[in-house]
């Protein structure tokens, strides 16, 4: 299934006070549409926009597509909708410019909820006494029972939301009020405290201090793993089949580049490594394809609440030559992993003919991951 994100940044948020839109402000020295932009990195975005924004949007510098919104919300999204079909979208993740904090553990609840349910959206549980008021004064109270803070992104299987948008008046206060409008049902899922919406000038301090907790929670993993060569005519590194004289010997398909990376990513959760998890002595993963592991670790990493900042490969070997294969290398990590390829690298080098890699015995990977808070 293909996930599209539409970050909706057309409003002019002159609540937020300043000389331009909230979504323009500096938050930590960047644009807040920078920090929400790089809450779903690696992903398909649509950013929605003011015509008179368009200027700043590609300055910007991120690979998005750009949509110029209507004169309300739901007419904005509306746009981006028409702008994604056809493209294979099947479900999308819908979400206020101006909410710059959606956590990777949030965002996979949301698309884990799709499994189950048409739409889902997430909120918090309204737990303040509620009043009703007049003229200044307390009127009456209100029972808070089965109430909601609504909260963005708001996820929807695509063609069901489209559909709910072309049939709806206009007007709606969100997706979720246009999905239940043409009888979808749409899931509550955990929201988060930190996922907080920019409006009063006040919120931008806040937002700092959620951006300084952020940046102290930052985790590093290392991994290391070694495979003898073996009789074949091909050895698979980092995701690639390499034509080789020789083969890697294993119990999986002797990934050693992914293998070294995979428990990287573990290490920096403090989550052991490949064999804690996928047992050798269980004969199941006999020749497993080594992305089934990456992909495990990658997914533990959001669930636990962390997004890559970087990682890095290094192949140590003679033969064969990997720098005709690093940048499909790089590629093919990064799309199991679901991140952005500008954050993986990949590279190689020799023992010069020392040791069990010089004398072509079989190849070492070393590896370093970078976790952050998402």
């Amino acid at each position: 299934m293909s996930t599209a994100v539409i970050i909706v940044a057309a409003g002019r948020g002159t609540r937020a006070g300043g000389e331009v839109p909230k979504q323009w402000q500096l938050l930590a020295g960047r644009p807040v549409l920078a920090h929400t932009l790089a809450a779903f990195r690696g992903m398909d975005v649509v950013l929605v926009i003011h015509p008179e924004d368009r200027t700043r949007a590609e300055a910007l510098g991120v690979g998005v597509r750009l949509v110029e919104g209507g004169a309300t919300r739901d007419a904005s999204v509306k746009a981006a909708l028409e702008a994604l079909a056809g493209t294979g979208a099947t479900r999308v993740l819908i979400h206020d410019g101006a909410r710059p904090f959606p956590s990777a553990a949030l965002i996979g609840r949301l698309v884990a909820a799709l499994d189950e349910h048409p739409g889902a959206a997430p909120a918090l549980a309204v737990t303040d006494a509620l009043w009703r008021g007049e003229a200044g004064l307390v009127a009456g109270t209100q029972s808070r029972d089965g109430l909601y803070r609504a909260q963005t992104p708001q996820a929807f299987r695509f063609e069901a939301i489209l559909a709910a948008h072309r049939a709806h008046p206009g007007g709606a206060a969100d997706d979720v009020e246009v999905a239940r409008a043409t009888g979808l049902d749409v899931a509550i899922v955990e929201g988060d405290e930190q996922n907080l919406k920019l409006t009063f000038p006040g919120d931008f301090a806040r937002g700092e201090a959620i951006l300084k907790g952020r940046m102290m929670d930052v985790r590093l993993g290392n991994g290391y793993d070694v495979h003898a060569f073996c009789e074949g005519d091909h050895v698979w590194l980092c995701g690639v089949k390499v034509p080789h004289s020789r083969g890697l010997l294993g119990h999986s398909d002797a990934d050693v580049g992914m293998h070294a990376l995979t428990d990287a990513i573990y290490g920096a959760l403090a989550e052991g490594d490949i064999g804690r998890h996928f047992p050798p002595s269980d004969p199941q993963w006999k020749g497993a394809a080594s992305h089934i592991f990456l992909r495990h670790a990658a997914d533990l990493m959001a669930k636990r609440g962390y997004r890559l900042a970087n990682c890095d490969v290094t192949l140590v070997c003679e033969r064969p030559k990997i720098g005709p294969h690093a940048i499909e290398m790089q590629s093919e990590l990064a799309r199991i992993m679901g991140v952005d390829v500008g954050l993986v690298s990949v590279k190689a080098t020799t023992s010069e003919r020392l040791g069990f890699t010089g004398r072509e015995e079989g190849i070492a990977a070393i590896a370093t991951a970078a976790l952050v808070r998402a």
